[in-house]
């Protein structure tokens, strides 16, 4: 059965639209084109990547500075979670929406397979500006809406993290929340925390860590040195800006980046640090010196070695694929290209290092610090990059074995690795009652 047939037959859960699958329908593509490859006994259960275990709508009502009672739409999806208890971050945007929180969800179960952390997938979101709120308004939402899915949380349950427009100070909450309700400080139901609350060195730049380890196993494979290698980031928040850093501390040069205000380039390569401190103060890299000012059409067309789109999902697209001439795609965001444009950049040369493994560092030295949490025990942060740099090389490798092995893309020898660990375990347990 194709996507197509999928989502017209009855199969398609109801509370979605046939019209606009949305970001959904993107999993649903990659969840097609991976089955052919997977052992026939696990094909029985294959339904069970397209259909989340466990979705939760809710309001989150709060009271405003001004007094008035604002409501917010928030979610909670557990996609899967026969191989651990659900592990996603929480993210804050506007545009949020039950779709995207699912894919992301099932993103969550396939990277953290792929890294083979003992974690299902899950994911949450909340529909809210939160640049439009204040920060009692805006730690009023997070204990409201941690309180909303309390019901799903735990150590051992649901372990939500930083995500888009959350961070360690939300997650914080998030904690002392949940502690709360239990009536006992519990550090381990969120990872991305303060290191004073229980939280791991090294987790600030992890994602962007991981990004670097895997462009640099990449690199290695079809000869690419690091050292001068130009490299363009869209998206300048931890992923982006922390794989910049790493970058240019092995020798490459950041010659552009995009944000929201947008982009940017020097063709002898950007300041990191000052660009980093710059935005810092003036939210945009409006008035940088020493760069040009590009439309992000250019941004896409500029000749790299290595182009890591870190910002949101759908990024690339059939319209700006047939312009980027990036030797190696390297996804730090979650979904960034549709798989029409998947299929253009392998046809025009890209290597893409897929989403579910380039952009899953966080989720590693997030498995780091719930695990330091339950011990009451906690590594260094050389200790902790040295880990996260074999386990993700370790994963890459595994990756590109059966790439090369079945000739596929690392998009779906990633598939083939993680959807066999899922469905296994699966099989495995059974079905009860």
């Amino acid at each position: 059965m194709t996507v197509a047939q999928y989502i017209q037959s009855s199969s398609i859960p109801s509370y979605l639209s046939k019209d606009n699958l949305g970001p959904w329908e993107t999993y649903l593509q990659q969840v097609e084109d991976v089955t052919p490859w997977l052992d026939k006994e696990l094909h029985p259960w294959i339904e069970t990547l397209r259909r989340p275990k466990r979705i939760l709508i809710v309001d989150v009502p709060i009271k405003l500075d001004n007094g008035t009672v604002s409501h917010y739409e928030g979610y909670r999806v557990q996609h899967n979670l026969s191989r651990g208890p659900g592990k996603g971050g929480i993210r804050y945007h506007p545009d949020v929406t039950l779709s995207e929180v699912m894919a992301l969800s099932a993103w969550m179960s396939v990277k953290n397979a792929v890294v083979n952390v003992p974690y299902g997938g899950a994911k949450g979101g909340v529909r809210v500006n939160p640049k439009q709120l204040s920060m009692g308004e805006l730690e009023r939402l997070t204990r409201r809406y941690a309180s909303e899915i309390n019901i799903l949380l735990g150590p051992d349950k649901d372990i939500p993290a930083p995500d888009v427009n959350t961070n360690e100070q939300v997650m914080a909450w998030i904690m002392d929340t949940y502690s709360m309700n239990q009536g006992r400080t519990s550090t381990g139901v969120v990872t991305g925390k303060p290191v004073s609350l229980g939280g791991s060195l090294g987790r600030h730049d992890a994602t962007g860590r991981g990004v670097f380890v895997t462009a640099r196993s990449a690199a290695n494979k079809i000869n690419i040195p690091i050292k001068d290698a130009r490299v363009v980031i869209q998206g300048f928040g931890n992923v982006g800006e922390a794989a910049a850093r790493i970058f240019v501390q092995n020798g490459a040069k950041v010659i552009a980046v995009q944000d929201e205000t947008g982009s940017i380039y020097n063709p002898n390569g950007l300041d990191v640090a000052a660009l980093r401190q710059h935005r810092a103060v003036h939210k945009s890299f409006k008035d940088f010196p020493g760069v040009e000012k590009i439309d992000n059409a250019q941004f896409w067309q500029l000749p790299c070695e290595f182009l890591i789109p870190a910002a949101v999902e759908g990024q690339i697209t059939r319209d700006n694929a047939k312009t980027i001439s990036a030797r190696v795609v390297v996804e730090g965001a979650n979904g960034p290209t549709t798989p029409e444009a998947d299929r253009i950049l392998q046809e025009r040369g890209s290597l893409i290092v897929p989403d579910v493994l380039a952009n899953a560092g966080g989720v590693t030295v997030s498995y780091f610090e719930w695990v330091q949490d339950i011990s009451s025990f906690f590594w260094s942060e050389d200790e902790i990059n040295a880990r996260l740099e074999r386990i993700m090389t370790e994963a890459f490798e595994g990756v590109w074995e059966v790439a090369q092995a079945k000739k596929l893309p690392l998009r779906t020898a990633a598939y083939v690795v993680a959807c066999k660990r899922i469905l296994a375990a699966r099989a495995l347990r059974g079905l009860y009652p």
